[in-house]
């Protein structure tokens, strides 16, 4: 027994020391890394000083966020950035408490995503003042204002005319529709611009009901709020459902199946894992959906911010292109679709070398583990 004990005491040690090892090795490795000079970068990542960013988003909860997030975190870790990531759920105290504590910690760079009010501005001058670079997604329109600051959006006009266009035709002008939207939100503003500016272009179009709620249950809020409008409108009486949020168009879709009424279409904006499944699903009245991919948004917001950390020029405004995603596209793989392998039936999906300059190459290659 004293034998056995000992071998055990003597293996333990061993793979101690085996890890610390490894341990050690890794840590020097890294080290090394950061002290090497960079050839072939700009100055201030050429010494490999650590470059901190935060990235703080108000909206959460969903795979859209999810996606967001770590979208950002790759694209800066992979450039040899700290990045660390923040969600508010929705909570706009403490969405304004994370800028305040970013804005007296040594963060280099900030990202900030649907910071929707007046307070948003006056945190983004408090940050610029404190010498940090800043990029802000689907945010008020004052920010782009502040100099040095680049608003970025999903291109929402774009998004909403894919949509609205393939529901026009799709209806060859006339169809009676229920319209999820919600006020407040400078995406869901500019998405309305396009609704109204269709509906007026098309007085075949009819819009008989509408709900929108922006919470932490918005899907569910919006299943009940269509299950209630089913029951006024019954068969013949709606043809469509647009959503102007996937979380809307994910309640629609429960509450039509759960009143086995997918003879009503549902056309809506973005894209997540969830969103794929639902859509794929026999007989799913989702239809058609418009989005950009959420990764994509948060490595070109990351590029961007790159940009400005090395002192180069970047736009004041930037929009990315959407796609428009079919149901038929999704049913002609062999293999179900998610967020990783839609680019085998949408051409061009999640790529893009927007911002992407030589010089970060080379940062991802140094860093490369």
């Amino acid at each position: 027994m004293k034998k056995w004990i000992k071998k055990l005491a003597v293996s333990s040690l061993a793979l101690t020391l085996l890890l610390t090892g490894c341990s050690t090795g890794e840590e020097a490795a890294s080290s090394e890394k950061k002290n090497t000079k960079i050839e072939n970068v700009p100055e201030r990542f050429a010494n490999g000083e650590e470059v901190k960013i935060k990235v703080i988003r108000k909206i959460g909860g969903d795979d859209h966020t999810a996606q967001f997030l770590a979208g950002a975190k790759q694209e800066g870790e992979a450039l040899g950035f700290t990045v660390d990531v923040f969600t508010a759920n929705g909570d706009t105290a403490k969405f304004h408490d994370a800028i305040a504590q970013a804005t007296n910690q040594d963060y280099d760079g900030v990202i900030l995503s649907h910071g929707d009010d007046a307070a948003t501005v006056d945190a983004v001058k408090k940050l610029t003042e404190k010498g940090k670079s800043v990029v802000t997604f689907d945010s008020i329109e004052d920010v782009k204002k502040i100099e040095g600051v680049t608003l970025t959006s999903q291109d929402d006009k774009a998004l909403a005319t894919l949509s609205l266009d393939q529901l026009v035709k799709d209806f060859n002008g006339k169809a009676k529709i229920a319209y999820l939207w919600v006020d407040g939100f400078p995406p869901m503003v500019r998405r309305n611009a396009v609704y109204e500016q269709t509906l007026k272009e098309n007085p075949g179009i009819k819009e008989v009901d509408r709900f929108g709620v922006a919470a932490a249950d918005t899907s569910v809020q919006t299943q009940n709020a269509v299950q209630a409008m089913l029951k006024k409108y019954p068969k013949g009486e709606l043809d469509a459902i647009y959503a102007t949020w996937d979380a809307f168009a994910i309640g629609a879709a429960r509450a039509l199946k759960e009143a086995g009424r997918e003879e009503v279409k549902i056309y809506g904006i973005d894209v997540s894992n969830a969103d794929l499944q639902i859509m794929q699903e026999k007989g799913s009245p989702w239809t058609y959906t418009a989005a950009v991919d959420p990764a994509l948004v948060g490595k070109i917001n990351m590029r961007i911010l790159a940009k400005k950390l090395a002192g180069e020029e970047t736009p004041q405004q930037y929009a990315l292109d959407a796609s428009l995603i079919s149901q038929k596209d999704l049913s002609s793989s062999k293999a179900p679709i998610n967020m990783e392998n839609l680019s085998t039936v949408v051409s061009g999906w999640g790529e893009s070398n927007e911002f992407e300059e030589e010089w970060m190459n080379t940062l991802k290659e140094h860093y490369k583990k």
